[in-house]
């Protein structure tokens, strides 16, 4: 059950209770309403002594807990940050105390305070236990989060909480085994989410990709036992204030074993997460569905796994795609790219303002800046890129730009086609950039997910395995348009 979380206009007598504040004193002044003189003389004592954390009284089952945002001269974006771990600790400590319900409070005229310190809550309490043969004591008991605050309205809630749920949908969907979740299921799964919505959906099956020659898709798809699918998702509601759409276009790959150019087994291990791209694309247009958002946005994923059967895509293939672009297979591990070229040609009918791929593409951008941020790079785009870097920055999902010189586009050129699907050793992430970039013939921009989208260990409200992340900076960005 996803967690609750609720405005109310007073605090209760008999809530667990959590008070953020901007500084010591402000938090002694909310105080002095809420504690009686010996509670008040810890509080203050404590804060003499320590001053940072959570300050904590317990008055035998209801816990009052007080927080002081360690400010400084930090952006707003690191404060919001800072909060949202917090909410992350705050979940933690309930766990502990055994608390199911708890109130937020903060005199704080910024509704974007209490807003983050819940989003924390909510991103934290995802837990993947489906296949878990017995129930375990788990520190996620908080059922409901009470927002007492005039300063947060209504709308802002229905944001937070279809936002949440659509991370945690997109979690659900990199978690999920391959022997559960292949391209079949993947597409079946999404045809469900949508049904009562008002976008229109259209799952493309294997003969309709051959009639289009997404050439790419089906290469790929050779060595394994699935048939490939090509989703669209289509929002584009009455009010839409652009008339060109936003498209963006997702990674759907179940599982890569590198095909012929087998991985190692340690290469392998969370590969059920590289459709880490195609999950956020299809939860971002939930997300923007869910909150009906007055824009017009087409989301795309083509679906497939990579494998090494007998007859497999091999190295020296030769792949033609529908705008007759030939392409020299390298290296059969480099499928992400010869997906997403399909997903390129296709989002040319929808003469698009801006393209945008979202894709586990390369170990380079992993290696690049480990899982801290995403890589980034565009053509033609660069007031959307600073859109997004921008909208990065406030859902800390920061987006690093790399450079996207001409000079790159020698070390794709082949030999014996038009271009190959591998620059070499260096510049792995803008190489895989410049690959797309050839497919696309509006503004586009690319972003390298690899790093940040599966966490081996826990990593704060990101948890572990598949993190969400993607859904919030693409909804965001889009609601930042509006």
């Amino acid at each position: 059950m996803q967690l609750q979380i609720q405005l109310v206009k007073a605090l209760s007598k008999s809530d667990s209770l959590i008070v953020i504040s901007d500084n010591a004193g402000q938090a002694l002044k909310t105080a002095k309403s809420l504690l009686n003189r010996e509670e008040f003389d810890y509080l203050k004592k404590w804060y003499e002594n320590n001053g940072k954390g959570f300050a904590r009284i317990d008055r035998l089952g209801q816990h009052l807990f007080f927080y002081v945002i360690n400010q400084g001269k930090k952006p707003e974006h690191l404060i919001h940050e800072e909060l949202r771990k917090a909410g992350h600790n705050l979940l933690l400590l309930s766990g502990e105390s055994k608390i199911d319900t708890i109130s937020i409070y903060s005199k704080s005229p910024d509704p974007k305070i209490c807003l983050a310190f819940a989003e924390g809550i909510a991103l934290s309490s995802y837990q993947f236990s489906k296949y878990k043969s017995k129930a375990s004591e788990t520190e996620h008991r908080l059922k409901t989060v009470k927002i007492v605050t005039g300063s947060v309205i209504e709308k802002q809630l229905v944001r937070l909480h279809s936002l949440s749920e659509s991370v945690h949908i997109c979690r659900d969907l990199v978690n999920e085994p391959v022997c559960n979740m292949n391209s079949l299921a993947f597409s079946e799964y999404v045809e469900v989410l949508f049904k009562k919505t008002g976008a229109k959906t259209e799952i493309l099956n294997k003969s309709r990709i051959e009639a289009l020659k997404m050439n790419g898709l089906l290469a790929v798809n050779k060595g394994s036992v699935d048939p490939p699918a090509f989703i669209i998702i289509e929002w584009k509601p009455q009010q839409h204030q652009n008339e060109k759409p936003f498209v963006f276009v997702g990674k759907g790959l179940m599982y890569d074993t590198g095909g012929i150019n087998l991985k190692t087994a340690g290469g392998m291990e969370d590969m059920k997460g590289d459709m880490a791209g195609g999950a956020a694309v299809v939860t971002t247009l939930y997300a923007i569905v869910k909150a009906n958002l007055p824009v017009y946005v087409v989301g795309l994923v083509p679906v497939t796994d990579n494998r090494p059967s007998g007859n497999a895509l091999v190295p020296g293939d030769i792949i033609t795609y529908a705008d007759g672009t030939t392409v020299e297979v390298l290296n059969s591990d480099a499928e992400g790219r010869l997906i997403l070229a399909d997903g390129l040609l296709y989002a040319k009918k929808y003469k698009p303002q801006l393209v945008i791929t979202v894709a586990t593409l390369t170990g380079a951008a992993h290696a690049a800046i480990g899982k801290y941020g995403i890589v980034g790079m565009h053509q033609q785009a660069h007031k959307h890129f600073k859109g997004i870097q921008s909208a990065g920055n406030d859902v800390f999902e920061r987006v690093v730009e790399f450079p996207f010189w001409d000079d790159y586009d020698e070390l794709i050129k082949s030999d014996v086609a038009d271009i190959k699907n591998t620059g070499g050793r260096f510049a792995g992430a803008i190489t895989a950039g410049k690959f797309l970039a050839h497919f696309a013939s509006y503004p586009f921009i690319h972003l390298d997910i690899a790093g940040p989208a599966f966490n081996d260990k826990k990593d704060s409200y990101r948890g572990t395995g598949g993190s969400g992340v993607g859904v919030r900076l693409l909804y965001r960005f889009i609601e930042r348009k509006l």
